[in-house]
């Protein structure tokens, strides 16, 4: 059979710059603050907009509070975005290919409504794309529509029932450490797509090995 695909978004299909956001954050504080936000960690505040517990609004008060930040709310935004880069062309049709071969494809992101909305406008713009990145694949879970976040293990079981896979019928793609680790944990298969590796260079060679490597019993 043909394996499972489960994408995250940031670092796998849009590209994304980790360190934008805090250096466009501290450019904006009365104090110079650094923001808690990285690849590996961030604060609670982030978590909780993640998971759709905050609005916008709440946000920024909290980002204003928090670290002395003097912007309005488009400075903020724009901020917030900065971490935001380009989703490649020949990225999305690999994923488009891969559908037309065959495989069941969804996405499983930790998101926010404010990132949500503005990936849809530039995908709209760019590609025509009505419904975001929804359009190419065939489910989608965001955390803050799910209210849960990677790397706990509750949004990955919630995805697998949705879908109705098995583990080790999926590949995921990540890029973040601690992601992979929780689904090696729960038996997901995994192509860490670490630098200097990209989707479209090393996703085809993951699955040409797939077969080979991790078939599943009985098959």
């Amino acid at each position: 059979m043909l394996p499972h695909l489960l994408f995250d978004f940031g670092g796998v299909i849009i590209d994304i710059d980790y360190a934008a956001t805090p250096a466009a954050m501290r450019r904006l504080s009365r104090a110079g603050s650094t923001i808690e936000f990285s690849q590996a960690h961030q604060a609670e505040l982030f978590d909780k907009l993640e998971t759709g517990h905050l609005t916008p609004a709440e946000f920024r008060a909290g980002l204003r509070e928090s670290y002395e930040l003097d912007a309005t709310d488009a400075e903020l935004d724009a901020a917030w975005h900065a971490m935001l880069l380009e989703v490649p062309a020949e990225r999305l049709a690999l994923i488009g290919e891969l559908r037309r071969q065959g495989h069941q494809t969804a996405l499983l992101s930790n998101t926010n409504s404010l990132h949500i909305a503005e990936i849809n406008q530039r995908l709209a713009t760019q590609y025509g794309f009505r419904h975001g990145i929804a359009d190419v694949l065939d489910r989608v879970f965001y955390s803050q529509e799910v209210g849960l976040r990677k790397p706990g293990e509750e949004i990955f079981r919630h995805a697998l029932a949705e879908m109705n896979w098995r583990a080790e019928d999926v590949l995921f793609i990540e890029d973040s450490p601690q992601h992979v680790a929780t689904a090696r944990r729960l038996g997901l298969r995994v192509l860490h797509l670490a630098p200097p590796l990209t989707l479209t260079t090393a996703l085809p060679e993951a699955l040409r090995a797939f077969p080979r490597e991790y078939a599943p019993a009985g098959s």
